[in-house]
């Protein structure tokens, strides 16, 4: 059958790589993923048992299209305890994963053929899912003397209809502090563009607090989600906080195109968002496994990388020693048993000579994966 021109989206390469990990899996080889943002723990206890709580009580059908009201209210007041916002909860739509709040975004605001920027590096989905609706995405090549962030400069004479930014960054895990952050929403506002905040990364910041678009503006969309700070990736649940004005908007359009988020997710979310302790210890981890990556990496020959300010990712410069960094990452995987991304996937450009490296799973496999690393290193140099 004949396909649409918009389905010829690129690969998601670190996908790829996870199946190629899970395929050596499969042969018998222990494998150590450094290449997927996936926490390595699971949704918290309290999630767990108030949906085990809830099915034996109900059946779980469709919710309304924004959500349950309730998960609505809460997430209405994790802006007061983490921003000091007091957020109308009708404001806040509950997705299916920050993907869906992408679609709902792109599709809200803008129409075919218009030029949306977003960062490169960056997350390689925002350039996959715009082109499918038939969006232009338009590459702004960030500088490291800028944090691998757009500037205000950046958006002059690109003619675009949005901007899309993500602080912590994927895969770089660089924060815009809340003066430039101000900078590209007013040059934004400026052209006359709407301005779209991804702030999945949230909650996982080390050095300072990450700053959230909702306290310079209320003319902006803002994307989080459960995956990432609440370690709920399989669930796939996210949320959006939109202008008041959009809310209908962007209703009839979740109506449509999902019916509703899953209700089951939904339950566990609302949990999960007071499960505060398990959270704060998940993140103990991540900061412990931030050192470890800081100091191995340098000493395993990756020495060209920046202290990531949140997230859980180290982007490498591997320029020196490689042109094909997808080559590259399954030589890792085939020779070390490390499973890598590619930094292809997140700059067409430059990426052939970059590669992010993960540290959301356990400190073990952290450790255990230096260690192969460092040995791969020094055969590879002989």
């Amino acid at each position: 059958m004949r396909n649409s021109t918009r389905s010829q989206v690129d690969a998601f390469i670190v996908m790829d790589v996870m199946e190629a990990a899970r395929r050596a899996e499969a042969m018998g080889r222990h494998i150590i993923h450094m290449e997927v943002g996936q926490p390595g723990t699971p949704a918290p206890q309290g999630a767990r048992d108030a949906l085990v709580e809830t099915m034996a009580r109900e059946s779980l059908g469709y919710t309304v299209a924004l959500g349950l009201p309730a998960l609505r209210a809460r997430i209405a007041r994790l802006y007061k305890d983490w921003y000091n916002i007091d957020l109308n909860p009708n404001r806040v739509v509950i997705t299916p994963g920050s993907s869906g709040a992408f679609i709902l975004a792109f599709t809200a605001l803008f129409d075919v053929g218009d030029r949306v920027g977003i960062g490169a590096p960056g997350y390689p989905s925002y350039r996959q899912i715009l082109r499918a609706l038939d969006l232009v995405p338009v590459d702004i090549e960030t500088a490291a003397e800028n944090r691998l962030q757009p500037t205000p400069g950046d958006l002059a004479g690109r003619d675009l209809r949005g901007l899309l930014v993500a602080s912590p960054a994927n895969p770089s895990g660089t924060m815009l502090d809340r003066a430039a952050l101000g900078g590209l929403i007013e040059a934004c506002h400026a052209q006359g563009a709407s301005f779209i905040s991804d702030e999945i990364y949230h909650g996982i910041d080390y050095e300072q607090r990450a700053v959230s678009a909702l306290e310079i503006t209320d003319e902006c969309y803002v994307i989080n989600s459960f995956s990432k700070y609440f370690s709920m990736t399989g669930w796939r649940i996210g949320w959006m906080v939109v202008p008041e004005d959009d809310v209908r908007v962007v209703e009839r359009l979740a109506q449509n195109l999902f019916i509703c988020p899953p209700h089951a997710s939904q339950i566990a979310a609302l949990a999960a968002m007071d499960c505060t302790s398990e959270l704060e210890a998940n993140m103990a981890i991540y900061r412990r496994n931030r050192t470890l990556m800081l100091d191995g990496l340098p000493k395993a020959g990756f020495d060209r990388i920046a202290p990531p300010d949140g997230a859980f990712y180290v982007y490498a410069d591997v320029s020196h020693l490689t042109d094909d960094s997808r080559a590259f990452a399954a030589e890792i995987l085939e020779k070390a048993g490390v499973a890598v991304t590619p930094g292809l996937d997140f700059d067409p450009v430059r990426g052939a000579g970059t590669l992010r490296f993960s540290y959301a799973r356990a400190t073990a496999d952290i450790e255990e994966g230096l260690s192969r690393l460092q040995h791969f290193m020094d055969q590879r140099s002989i």
